[in-house]
C-alpha cells in the first residue's frame, strides 16, 4: 500500500511532535526528585526521574555502628528504594505524554 505524499507529510510531523513531547517530559523528570533512604535516612540516595543519581548521603555514624558489609547491604536497599520511586515517577510522566497526546487511550 502506498502513502500519498499529503499521509506521508501528516505522519513526519506526528512523529516530530511526539519526539518533542517526549524531550519534554524528559526535562520535566529532570526537575523531579525522589528519595531513598536506608537506616532511618542515615544512607540516603537522591535521584531524578530519569533515574539519574543526583545526591548520596551517608551519615558518619553509619560508620561506627555497622560493619563494611551492612552498609554495603543498607546501601543496595536504599539505592533500590529510590530506583523503585523514580521508575514510578517516570512511568507517571510517560503516561501522562500519552494522555496527552492520545486522548482516547484513557477511556
Amino acid at each position: 500500500m502506498m502513502f500519498g505524499n499529503k499521509n506521508m507529510e501528516e505522519m513526519m510531523s506526528q512523529l516530530q511532535n511526539m519526539q518533542g513531547a517526549v524531550e519534554d517530559s524528559k526535562k520535566r523528570l529532570e526537575t523531579i526528585y525522589v528519595k531513598g533512604d536506608a537506616l532511618d535516612g542515615k544512607i540516603r540516595f537522591i535521584l531524578d526521574g530519569n533515574r539519574s543519581l543526583k545526591e548520596l548521603h551517608i551519615d558518619d555514624d553509619v560508620f561506627k555502628i555497622e560493619n563494611k558489609d551492612e552498609i554495603i547491604n543498607d546501601m543496595i536497599t536504599a539505592f533500590n528504594n529510590a530506583i523503585e520511586n523514580a521508575n514510578h515517577v517516570n512511568e507517571n510522566e510517560l503516561k501522562s505524554t500519552a494522555f496527552k497526546m492520545f486522548p482516547g487511550m484513557g477511556k
